[in-house]
């Protein structure tokens, strides 16, 4: 069911439609290089051999996994002879992000020459995957998932063509059914099509119902059969983790509970490590609640405790129950910003040696040098504070920690007010309270 032309092509409009880019690139028989980035079934590959055919040009497909850097300087010899008797190559390589930088380099020289015409497909984020060299060689078009109209629609065509898909059967299914199978696929035209394919062949008469033409429909319940499992778009070392891990984490952070669990449900069904996600929910305890609410990070560190010791699926309902309570908290990056400024100190300013009041001394001579001279025991003060620089000279009076007025902070923030009070000098302590 591949589409051989540009009609026959469904979805990327935004590429592929009157007057758009790529559809002009096309048209125009443009010989740049370029990179189609993508989710799976989306229609990079077979856009590339649209392109072939429609410039005649010889069409040589690599693919990453299976080819190394001999096969890569084969095939770019061969491209090289053969321009030379005017003929045209172009080279496809799926998920050419798992070439490493040495095979993505050998092309770059072809590249430049116009020895090749180089189509890279990848799931990935080129800029991170793709040498910076060879991609500002080539243009970057982004492919878009697969709507669930569009799926209907091909697998419509799936049902009536006799000569590529299972015409041939004289099937019918109900919307229903062809939503069900769109909405389980993710955007994935080749999962639909193998779905499809799998409901076709369970041809038991309690799975097939005949209809009064004379044909067979497929039911809601056939589909469920050949589904089985939803497909969910997921690489846990590709961008799409980090995608998810950041929705949930941007939901806890704007408090919407909602939101937050259903992208904790998408990592979680798709196969993510569930300590991995417990490990960045506590990082959300510390990063956006804080000492807004202490008990917080108590409590997610109980739910990553329960999901190593009880195990998976029971320890969904941890990580669930640590992340709506995230979500009700209240917020405060205090201690983010707090910390952030502490490290820019660090980096940008002198590395002073420790005040002499503030060091131990342990020994006569170290006493002798005046380690400890001038130290005020807070415990031997009133109000248990005393006034005394704990910080280098350089940033006296500097302020890091600025609490907010949210939950437990409020009271520390409080608390630190009282503490600055009573550091103040007596004599200027008593003139402003008088």
């Amino acid at each position: 069911m591949r589409p051989r032309t540009l009609d026959e092509f469904v979805g990327q409009e935004h590429l592929v439609g009157p007057g758009k880019p790529l559809r002009v690139q096309i048209e125009r028989d443009d010989p740049t290089s370029m990179i189609f980035w993508g989710p799976p079934g989306t229609g990079k590959t077979t856009l590339a051999k649209i392109i072939a055919g429609i410039t005649k040009a010889e069409f040589i497909e690599f693919s990453a996994v299976l080819s190394g850097i001999k096969e890569i300087k084969q095939v770019m010899a061969d491209a090289d002879r053969a321009r030379q008797y005017g003929t045209r190559t172009i080279v496809f390589v799926d998920e050419i992000h798992r070439f490493n930088r040495a095979q993505q380099d050998a092309f770059l020289p072809h590249v430049e020459k116009g020895s090749i015409r180089l189509i890279g497909a990848t799931t990935e984020n080129p800029s991170f995957e793709i040498n910076s060299a060879l991609l500002s060689r080539c243009r970057v078009y982004v492919l878009k998932q697969l709507t669930e109209e569009q799926l209907v629609a091909l697998l419509r065509r799936a049902l009536t063509d006799a000569e590529r898909g299972l015409g041939q059967l004289h099937l019918q299914a109900s919307d229903d059914a062809l939503r069900k199978i769109a909405a389980y696929s993710s955007g994935d035209a080749r999962a639909a099509y193998n779905a499809l394919e799998v409901a076709a062949s369970l041809s038991g008469e309690t799975r097939l119902v005949a209809s009064p033409a004379g044909t067979v429909t497929i039911t809601e319940e056939m589909v469920h059969e050949a589904l089985q499992k939803r497909v969910l778009l997921y690489d846990k070392s590709g961008e799409e983790h980090y995608n998810l891990i950041s929705a949930l984490h941007k939901s806890v952070r704007n408090s919407d509970p909602d939101a937050a669990l259903y992208w904790l449900g998408r990592m979680l069904e798709a196969g993510e490590d569930p300590l991995y996600i417990a490990r960045r929910v506590v990082r959300m305890a510390v990063e956006d609640i804080g000492l807004a609410e202490p008990n917080a990070l108590a409590l997610c560190m109980a739910a990553r405790d329960a999901v190593d010791f009880i195990g998976m699926p029971e320890g969904n309902l941890a990580l669930a129950q640590a992340v709506v309570y995230l979500c009700a908290a209240p917020k405060s990056n205090a201690l983010y910003t707090a910390y952030g400024a502490v490290q820019q100190d660090v980096e940008n300013t002198a590395a002073e040696p420790v005040p002499l009041h503030l060091r131990n001394a342990p020994t006569s001579l170290m006493k002798d040098l005046g380690y400890g001279k001038g130290y005020q025991y807070a415990h031997d003060v009133e109000e248990k504070v005393a006034d005394m620089q704990c910080l280098p000279d350089s940033l006296h009076g500097r302020v890091y920690y600025h609490p907010t007025n949210e939950g437990i902070e409020k009271r520390i923030r409080e608390r630190l007010e009282e503490i600055k009070r009573l550091k103040r000098p007596a004599p200027d302590r008593t003139k402003r309270e008088s």
